[in-house]
């Protein structure tokens, strides 16, 4: 088609930056795929106080209706997060035939099987590759570039305040709440940061990827899910001197007709490509069949890395918008069979352990005694230092063990008079 009329609802960080890039690029966009993006209108609750400069012919408004029910608009660019009212405006786009695209994970995440539904019943798309790893082209990768493979595995740091941190306390020897408060100040962690530290943005993020690679809807209060915030130094040092790095992450497994889904922080090898994202980059590693080990790396934060993979939606709804929804967007209605959640409980990984201890005799003994009663086969024990009486770290690495029998070993444990403190448990993956 000659043009694409885009609605913006949200015009906040990154719908700025979409702004910013097509007014920037128009000329060169209009050139390369001889189709003119225009912005015919904004809406957003205080557009009074953002005035855009340079969009004369541009329609400003707090009324989003005013894109739903304008027919010349082609598609719905939703960008103000959350659930309520993104749901029901995303809804009433697909309804009055508009394609709509969205970095909203929450949205894909938790309504992305009805919104589907609704965009097929519709003849339209819903477009979404900002909403998982920012400037990674992961959706496109999994939904095109590697259409006809069938996931066994996808991990993944998909969070990049949590891998901001983790990275300040590895290299730079801050703690974790110095490592938050320069997040913080660069930008790249929310004044309330508990949906990053938390694990739950991660969740939302791994639950659309679980979706377009595996075919199952998993509701995230389902996802398994444990934030970052209980990790030290001690626990670093360690994971350096074992030639691993501990990393928050993403973690999707089908094993058998299960799926294990889960976000942790997790201890992996120091030569995999996951332990060597640093900073606020994503990553994403993906095994599939048959063409193998995929692994995919970028930006994972930031104004225009998120606006541009908008764009590059925007584009593929301008060059191919006449094109029937299915042939080009992967937008499933319908979700696999026979595919379960496999319950936290029945993992089996190995774990790092680590107790804070009053330094004296027999209390190794105490702990592996109660290890051993919940059949916790130790691979190693390491004391960092000796300090008599006082309290000391004690690291244990285990063999293969299963989740509900460590949980139940460490509640027992950390009511023992010579354990100071909750003990720390970090899973091991071998990848």
């Amino acid at each position: 088609m000659d043009r694409l009329n885009i609605g913006l609802i949200g015009y906040g960080v990154v719908g700025q930056g979409v702004v910013k890039a097509i007014k920037s690029r128009r000329k060169f966009l209009r050139e390369k795929y001889e189709t003119d993006f225009f912005i015919k209108t904004i809406a957003d609750r205080s557009i009074a106080k953002k005035t855009p400069p340079g969009l004369e012919n541009t329609l400003l408004t707090t009324d989003v209706n005013l894109i739903l029910n304008d027919p010349d608009i082609h598609v719905v660019v939703e960008l103000i997060g959350g659930l309520s009212p993104a749901k029901e405006i995303v809804l009433g786009a697909l309804r009055a035939h508009k394609h709509v695209v969205t970095a909203n994970k929450a949205l894909i995440a938790e309504c992305g099987l009805e919104l589907f539904k609704e965009a097929d019943a519709n003849g339209c798309s819903i477009l979404f590759e900002s909403s998982v790893g920012a400037g990674i082209p992961i959706i496109r990768t999994i939904t095109e570039g590697m259409a006809g493979n069938k996931f066994n595995g996808v991990y993944g740091i998909i969070n990049g305040t949590c891998n901001y941190i983790l990275t300040a306390m590895s290299k730079n020897k801050l703690t974790f709440a110095q490592a938050l408060k320069e997040a913080q100040e660069k930008g790249y962690a929310e004044s309330n940061p508990t949906l990053d530290i938390s694990g739950m943005d991660a969740a939302y993020k791994l639950a659309i990827l679980v979706f377009i690679t595996m075919g199952k809807f998993v509701n995230v209060k389902d996802i398994y899910v444990e934030g970052i915030n209980h990790i030290s130094h001690d626990d670093i040092e360690f994971a350096q001197s074992l030639n691993l790095s501990i990393c928050l992450l993403a973690i999707a497994k089908k094993i058998g007709n299960k799926l294990d889904v889960r976000v942790h922080p997790t201890m992996i090898p120091n030569e995999h490509g996951l332990a060597t994202v640093n900073g606020v980059d994503n990553a994403i590693f993906l095994d599939s069949d048959p063409l193998g080990d995929v692994y995919i790396e970028g930006h994972g934060a930031g104004q225009m890395t998120a606006a541009m993979g908008v764009v590059a939606d925007l584009i593929n709804l301008g060059i191919r918008v006449d094109a029937p929804a299915c042939i080009w967007a992967f937008n499933p209605a319908d979700e696999v069979e026979n595919l379960s959640l496999r319950k936290i409980e029945e993992v089996e990984t190995r774990f790092y352990i680590r107790f804070m201890v009053i330094d004296k005799p027999g209390v190794l003994a105490s702990i592996t005694t109660v290890l051993g009663q919940h059949n916790i086969s130790i691979a190693s024990v390491s004391q960092k230092q000796e300090n008599k009486g006082l309290t000391v770290p004690v690291v244990i690495l285990t063999h293969q063990a299963n989740e509900d029998q460590v949980k139940k070993a460490l509640e027992e444990i950390a009511g023992l008079a010579v354990v100071k403190g909750k003990p720390v448990a970090i899973r091991m993956e071998k990848l």
